[in-house]
């Protein structure tokens, strides 16, 4: 791998970030609220900030999983099932989430979707878990044929990516309502020590999201495609870069012709295999 060094270096610090994030919301929800709960008061509600937080922090790492260079031995099922994984991990983090604001609401008879925060927030939510079902459909299972997994991908990496901005910055908007809406004695505008702190949280999850798509955008940090031409290679065929030995016949001769090429078509399909099914950066 091209630049190993500044790989590991961002990825550590993209870690130590994330996990400060997650260190930060509960230690707002923990200290400065009034803690967790499930019984429908606002120590219920204090479960959106800290599942949205883990939502962003197990998205991002699902985002970078197929970039680790550790993980290039591996087969590209074994990877596609661990980003499936990680994926279908921050989804259940989101919607429990969602439920718990949700439940809050309706307990204090507070009305439902009525700032920009909900309305995004919720949007974001829904295109990922659509996008998640699609994934599976395209990229797990064996139904869906070539075509098909080269004309989504491009779509799969352009709604990862702008799934993962929206919600950070929904996140920083729902951090920003939520302060406002908090903070009366001081207010916000005075920036009382919980104002600092979880300003503190709003910029480490932008740190964060800039680290790993950073990270995703680098060309030379990509997972290098595997050319497996035995898997598509005609029946009798020989290996590719391996020549025959020489025959009496030109009969013969050609038809081991036939075979290289039949080899390099195989190779070639076999790649444009690797790049729509098995690249998928999300």
């Amino acid at each position: 791998m091209e630049g190993y060094g500044r790989f590991v270096a961002l990825l550590v610090l993209a870690l130590l970030v994330g996990f400060g994030s997650i260190i930060f919301s509960l230690v707002w929800v923990l200290h400065y609220r009034e803690g967790l709960s499930w019984d429908g008061s606002l120590r219920e509600f204090n479960w959106h900030p800290v599942l949205c937080t883990c939502f962003i922090f197990i998205n991002g790492i699902g985002i970078i999983v197929y970039r680790l260079p550790w993980t290039w031995k591996c087969s590209k099922f074994l990877m596609r099932l661990i980003h499936a994984a990680l994926n279908t991990t921050a989804m259940i983090f989101a919607i429990v989430s969602l439920v718990a604001v949700f439940h809050y609401h309706n307990a204090m008879n507070i009305p439902n979707m009525y700032s920009l925060h909900s309305w995004i927030g919720l949007t974001a939510a829904i295109f990922y878990s659509v996008q998640l079902f699609l994934d599976f459909a395209i990229f797990l299972l064996p139904f869906a044929p070539v075509t098909v997994r080269a004309a989504y991908l491009p779509i799969h990496i352009f709604l990862a990516f702008s799934i993962f901005a929206t919600v950070i910055a929904t996140a920083l908007m729902g951090i920003t309502e939520k302060l406002i809406y908090s903070l009366k004695n001081p207010a916000y505008s005075a920036s009382p020590p919980e104002a600092t702190f979880v300003n503190c949280l709003g910029v480490l999850l932008l740190v964060f999201a800039i680290l790993i798509l950073w990270m995703v955008s680098r060309p030379q940090w990509k997972r290098p495609p595997e050319e497996n031409a035995k898997a598509l290679q005609p029946i009798g065929g020989t290996p590719q870069g391996t020549k025959g030995k020489s025959t009496v016949t030109d009969g013969i001769n050609g038809d081991k012709s036939d075979l290289r090429v039949n080899s390099e078509a195989a190779r070639k399909q076999n790649l444009k295999l690797d790049e729509a099914g098995q690249r998928s950066t999300m």
